[in-house]
């Protein structure tokens, strides 16, 4: 994924970008970069990989020399960024959030329509930013540039543009499957943000929320809307409250760690109501975003809550982060530390934001099994996954069969069950019911469910035709 954070102001702001993009650490993990314009130094800029080093120790060296009083910077999932631009818009930094699932065919079109080039990053891949920009520079003016590249886009593109006449123009994505806020500081300046809550700390207030297409320039000054919003095809990605947004954080007025209270809440009386599930010990929460979900169903279900294991996260707070795949997999067995007195001897129900692999899942049931549990129980967040993510990283796959729902009903049915998913996906069905008992058996579980998708939505409390639910129902 990735997340953003720009000022510009009447004072210098490189302290609050760099205390802004270090609060969107969650929302990546490969690299990080800032980049500032003053008219003494011009732009400044760099980008460095942090993999295994959180952003703040990585920037605040050169944080230290910057200055400017507007200034950029993100966390990136993808490509080195943000990146400097000379065109006939002038010099600008951009940066970008999103996927672009054409980008052969964009690129080939713009070299074979003009004596342009890209730079080839590793395997030849283009920058995803330096594609977005060269087909910004196709155009007039800027808006005119972000229409055109939004429209020729297959994905999805939220975009933030540093320019050196001391504005920032920010573009949400023309569906808004993700957010973009503005914060304003009293009357020093403004600041754009993917994380609502990531400028509160620094002294600025919720502003305005950008709706989909919606492209805003912004001065220390004020903001011109250079294109109105259009929110009749809205479709924010519903993964941001249960799993990828921080609990502080608010998406169309939804707080994300209410919204998982809630969504908690909902499971448990759905399991109430089938009667399953009632003799448990412990209501927990896989760490970390399965903690709030796990604690809404507590509180509905009147089981107490516990944290049978606790992840050691001082030196590896991401078990995602090193590149290797065995490395990955050992860091995440060595981090969960068994709280033995709360797991042997006891009947145990889960809950996690979702099941993808299934591979870590098993791993931490076999975990608590080896520590004396009596039974464990699973719940998922959400409905099973059947397709990876094409507008965002979230589930993205080489293949659908990674996903672990998937996978299943090829072995139960073949092809076949291709066309039944929506069965698949109710408990109540016979097809519903052999997919979690095949699962209950890989994962070694003694009862396993998913949140449905109208449990879901309901949690969330926004229209379903707002929503993107693509990973779940193929619905785009």
């Amino acid at each position: 994924m990735g997340g953003f954070f720009g000022a510009v102001s009447k004072e210098d702001c490189v302290l609050d970008v760099f205390f802004g993009v270090d609060y969107h650490s969650h929302l990546g993990t490969l690299r990080g970069g800032i980049a500032s314009y003053s008219e003494e130094k011009g732009f400044d800029r760099y980008i460095h990989n942090i993999e295994n080093t959180p952003f703040r120790t990585k920037f605040e060296h050169e944080v230290a020399e910057m200055k400017g009083n507007i200034c950029i910077g993100c966390i990136s999932d993808t490509d080195p960024q943000p990146i400097l631009i000379r065109s006939h818009h002038g010099a600008y930094a951009i940066s970008t959030i999103g996927i672009i699932n054409n980008i052969k065919e964009l690129s080939d079109e713009i070299i074979g329509n003009s004596t342009g080039h890209f730079g080839a990053m590793g395997g030849g891949r283009i920058n995803t930013s330096e594609l977005v920009a060269a087909l910004i520079d196709q155009k007039s003016s800027f808006v005119e540039g972000i229409r055109f590249a939004q429209e020729k886009i297959d994905g999805s593109i939220t975009i933030l543009i540093l320019t050196d006449k001391c504005e920032l123009i920010t573009a949400r994505d023309k569906v808004g499957r993700l957010p973009v806020i503005v914060g304003k500081k009293d009357n020093k300046g403004y600041c754009v943000s993917f994380e609502s809550f990531a400028f509160e700390k620094l002294g600025y207030t919720q502003y305005h929320e950008l709706g989909c297409g919606e492209i805003d320039l912004i001065t220390s000054d004020g903001i011109t809307v250079l294109n109105p919003a259009d929110n009749s095809k809205c479709r924010i990605c519903t993964f941001l409250w249960s799993y990828y947004g921080y609990p502080n954080s608010h998406y169309e007025g939804v707080n994300v760690e209410v919204m998982r209270y809630r969504n908690g809440e909902i499971m448990a009386k759905t399991d109430r109501k089938k009667g399953v599930a009632q003799d448990i010990d412990y209501v927990c929460g896989v760490p970390d975003s399965g903690l709030p979900h796990a604690i809404g169903y507590a509180n509905e279900s009147h089981v107490p809550f516990a944290r049978p294991f606790i992840k050691y996260t001082p030196t590896w707070p991401r078990s995602f982060m090193p590149s290797n795949q065995n490395v990955r997999s050992m860091v995440a067995k060595m981090k969960m530390i068994p709280v033995s007195d709360l797991i042997d001897g006891k009947k145990l129900l889960f809950v996690d934001d979702s099941i993808v692999r299934g591979t870590q899942l098993k791993e931490t049931v076999e975990f608590l099994y080896n520590n004396g549990a009596v039974k464990v129980h699973m719940r998922s967040a959400c409905p099973p996954i059947m397709f990876s993510c094409k507008y965002l990283n979230f589930s993205r796959a080489t293949s659908e069969l990674e996903l672990i729902a998937r996978r299943t009903i090829l072995e139960l049915e073949g092809i076949e069950g291709e066309k039944h998913f929506d069965e698949y996906c109710d408990s109540e069905t016979e097809r519903g019911k052999k997919l979690r008992a095949s699962l209950c058996e890989k994962l070694k579980l003694d009862t396993l469910e998913f949140q449905s998708l109208e449990g879901l939505i309901e949690a969330i409390g926004i229209g379903p035709e707002k929503l993107c639910t693509y990973c779940w129902n193929g619905k785009e």
